[in-house]
């Protein structure tokens, strides 16, 4: 009798290959991996342009700043080379942009100087930048103000020169007309001078009653008469003139009453006999005498007779008295 069941080989159940799966996991994971590699660099990358966008930025924004801050500082140093002497408030002023100058360039000397110091140092770049076109504009001002002094000044140096030159004539033609003066007054001086003639002397004794009588006796005489003219003169204004007189004795003494002088023109100084006070009329001849009363002996011999107008002697004469005799 047959069994059932039928020898049939034995079946090995059939096992499934996952590695297809880990291989695609695995795939999908290095791709991810790779896909965030990529997206990692990239954003790093990213990163870093824009970090170096942003110092390329500052850099520029570093070196605008700069360039702008030489440019005014050398406009700011040709103030110092002005002519104009900068004192009180144009000094005072200097002085700020020296400071301002040197808030900049502390800033600008910072290596890793911020956007926001760069911004500050911009905004004083453009302060300083006003403080020198306003020093400027003031200095401008001044040397035209200079200027129009300086001109001036010129203008007064000139005049003044011609003022000068002109007071220099004034005071040599003054100086010639002092001396030209001078010279018509000295000649009106001597053309004024009187001019004594018809000189002469007597001597006269007098009688108890007074009365005189000429004498030829010298020792009789009592008073010597000396007489004398004024001659005519055109010149000379009418109105009193002073006249001094000189008699000189035979021993060469001047006959006078006390030591009386006066100041010759050529002579210097001389004692006189007798000053006249004579009331002359311009053109006319006027007589003149006078009496020397005895205050002693007259003696014998020459009798010198001097008649002085101005200074000047007008006039001289001589006469003798001899013993027992005469006048010549």
């Amino acid at each position: 009798m047959e069994s059932p069941e039928k020898d049939t080989p034995y079946e090995v159940p059939e096992q499934k290959d996952n590695r297809k799966l880990i291989y695609g996991f695995l795939l999908a994971a290095l791709v991810g991996t790779w896909g965030y590699i990529f997206y990692d660099k990239s954003q790093h990358r990213q990163v870093v342009t824009t970090l170096e966008t942003r110092i390329s930025s500052i850099d520029s924004a570093r070196a605008a700043v700069q360039q702008d801050f030489m440019e005014v500082s050398a406009k700011a140093d040709s103030l110092t080379q002005t002519k104009v002497q900068l004192t009180g408030e144009l000094a005072a002023k200097n002085a700020d942009i020296v400071q301002l100058k040197g808030n900049i360039s502390s800033i600008l000397k910072k290596k890793n100087a911020t956007e926001s110091e760069l911004t500050t140092a911009k905004k004083l770049i453009g302060e300083l930048n006003g403080k020198v076109d306003g020093l400027f504009a003031e200095i401008e001002k001044l040397k035209g103000e200079n200027k129009e002094l300086t001109a001036a000044n010129q203008q007064l140096s000139t005049e003044k020169t011609q003022l000068t030159s002109e007071k220099q004539n004034l005071e040599q033609n003054l100086t010639v007309t002092k001396t030209e003066k001078k010279q018509l007054e000295d000649k009106v001086d001597v053309a004024s001078t009187l001019h004594a003639s018809q000189i002469g002397i007597g001597a006269f004794s007098i009688s108890k009653s007074g009365k005189e009588k000429e004498t030829t006796t010298a020792k009789k005489a009592d008073l010597i008469r000396v007489q004398f003219v004024l001659d005519e003169n055109r010149v000379t204004p009418s109105g009193n003139k002073e006249l001094y007189v000189i008699v000189t004795g035979p021993d060469g003494k001047v006959i006078s009453e006390g030591s009386n002088t006066f100041t010759t023109r050529e002579e210097g100084v001389k004692t006189y006999t007798n000053k006249i006070g004579v009331n002359y009329e311009q053109g006319k001849i006027v007589p003149v005498n006078f009496d020397l009363k005895k205050t002693d002996r007259y003696m014998e011999g020459n009798y010198t007779i001097e008649i002085y107008h101005n200074g000047f002697r007008i006039g001289k004469g001589i006469k003798t008295l001899k013993k027992g005799g005469l006048f010549g």
